[in-house]
């Protein structure tokens, strides 16, 4: 904790507060925006690109589906054009069926691997109730939402991976702004994008919440993450996140950002600048803040 509270002084250091004038101008510019729900310990994105469309990625535990729905209300989101589901633990899928109801989703992108828990059936159920699309992502995938962004899937399902192994990752560029997120994949995936795609980004949301299974030294080298995005609940059972992952952050000068310390987090970009909101600071006293 000293040592996290070191970095968030560094940070304060060099970073711009937004004042009222800032953020003005920065909503008069074609922006792209990246909301990190705070879902306790889980996962669920929201990305708004320059072109008004909606993006979802994963949706929380089951007890988190009331509070995305009230997020994407606050942000007037009405529709999602893509729900992207990046594989069907309950604590990235728990809160679909809640946000399914109450938001029109037009199509869903699935990694396809199957799973026999009530919480999948239920989700399953939903989209066949409402007879929404699904696409299964392949590797490689270019998903064409928007022309101004560029998607692409890192990595899916596998037949004999589990469930983290066959997680959904994607790199979303727009501009010279590149944004990683990695699901939940584990480090012999991390070993494969090494060996086959340019991983640089300046954004990345770190993968499986800061477990031990992920988050390598040499993967963190190939990203030179300048922000690193951790979503967790302070209170869980799983130790997230370990410190080895928390050091190898340290190690490349990354800046931390959790949803367990700041709680709701959005990026705001242009394409070339950033700015980083945060609902509240480690004892609620940080406000907005720019890179």
């Amino acid at each position: 904790m000293k040592k996290f509270k070191w970095y968030l002084v560094v940070l304060l250091m060099f970073i711009h507060v937004i004042q009222p004038g800032d953020a003005i101008h920065a909503e008069q510019q074609s922006n792209m925006e990246v909301h990190f729900i705070d879902v306790g310990q889980g996962d669920s994105i929201l990305l708004e690109t320059p072109e008004n469309k909606t993006i979802l990625i994963d949706g929380g535990t089951p007890e988190s589906g009331d509070d995305i729905v009230e997020y994407l209300k606050k942000q007037q989101v009405t529709k999602i054009d893509l729900l992207i589901v990046t594989h069907p633990d309950i604590d990235h899928i728990g809160g679909l069926t809640k946000v399914m109801k109450s938001t029109k989703v037009k199509k869903v992108l699935d990694s396809g691997k199957l799973y026999t828990t009530k919480t999948y059936r239920k989700y399953i159920s939903e989209i066949a109730k409402q007879n929404i699309p699904v696409e299964i992502a392949e590797k490689n995938q270019l998903i064409k939402l928007d022309p101004s962004i560029k998607i692409k899937v890192l990595n899916t399902y596998e037949p004999f991976r589990s469930n983290n192994e066959s997680s959904i990752a994607l790199k979303v560029t727009y501009k010279k702004m590149d944004f990683l997120f990695m699901g939940d994949i584990k480090k012999e995936q991390e070993k494969e994008l090494i060996q086959t795609e340019d991983l640089q980004a300046e954004i990345l949301k770190v993968a499986h919440h800061g477990s031990k299974t992920s988050t390598s030294i040499g993967f963190l080298e190939e990203v030179r993450p300048e922000v690193a995005i951790l979503t967790y609940s302070k209170k869980n059972d799983y130790g997230h996140p370990v410190g080895r992952v928390i050091q190898n952050l340290y190690q490349v000068n990354a800046f931390i950002f959790s949803t367990a310390v700041f709680g709701n987090i959005s990026i705001t970009t242009n394409g070339t600048e950033y700015y980083i909101w945060t609902e509240k600071g480690p004892k609620n006293g940080i406000g907005n803040a720019a890179s």
